[in-house]
């Protein structure tokens, strides 16, 4: 999918500036089924291929980066969060807030960007989210987040790829 698909389709969810003499965009579906990307499904060795060394154990190995860490903790301009292993739009910049966790923290995903599933690896369970497209592991949300969802998805910054919004 090339980038103006990707723009058009962002923008056909609401999201994106509008154009002059168009009206706003009507609010995205509550179905997202639409918006659900195709699988893409690469063999371990072209993730290993693709990926640096930490990038790899994030996402696909489910490890964690250290907190503090990540340049995207400062990351402040307006634009969009996608997926480093698939390039998936994830989060929106709007989105984004400092949860002083130390990890890049969003209150509301994409629509259609994530799938859980429940991770017992610290022995209580956590529910996990990964890119909705590749697998690629994110992080974890919580129930300690803002308005307006009151969640807290807190990302691995090595799991994130910033694209700034055009000006």
């Amino acid at each position: 999918m090339t980038k103006r698909q990707w723009l058009q389709r962002l923008s056909a969810l609401g999201f994106g500036p509008a154009r002059a003499g168009t009206a706003p965009a009507a609010a995205p579906a509550t179905d997202t089924a639409a918006c659900q990307p195709e699988p893409l499904q690469w063999p371990d060795d072209e993730w290993k291929r693709r990926l640096g060394p930490d990038q790899y154990a994030v996402l696909r190995r489910q490890a964690t980066e250290s907190p503090h860490g990540s340049a995207l903790n400062r990351e402040k301009r307006a634009g969009t969060y996608h997926c480093a292993g698939c390039n998936w739009p994830l989060f929106s910049s709007d989105a984004k807030y400092d949860s002083g966790s130390g990890w890049p923290s969003f209150h509301t995903p994409l629509p259609g960007a994530l799938s859980t599933r429940t991770d017992y690896k610290m022995i209580l369970p956590r529910t996990e989210y990964h890119c909705a497209r590749c697998g690629g592991h994110q992080g974890h949300v919580f129930d300690d987040g803002p308005l307006p969802s009151g969640k807290r998805y807190c990302n691995n910054g090595l799991a994130l790829r910033f694209e700034a919004a055009q000006a």
